[in-house]
């Protein structure tokens, strides 16, 4: 996945990354900065993009 690339996300990480933004620039964060914060939380919170599906490891 090229750096930037959102593709990867589910739309709740979007919005939760846009609202955090948001809070971020509210404080006088600069946008490009708020923006790479904002992502940074949504990967710490949620390991990154979407994940697999399945029931688990196999005997």
């Amino acid at each position: 996945m090229p750096q930037g690339d959102k593709d990867k996300y589910t739309d709740k990480q979007k919005r939760q990354a846009e609202h955090i933004e948001e809070g971020y620039e509210k404080k006088g964060v600069p946008e490009d900065e708020a923006e790479a914060r904002a992502w940074a939380t949504v990967n710490k919170q949620d390991g990154g993009g979407k994940k697999p599906g399945g029931a688990g490891r196999k005997k």
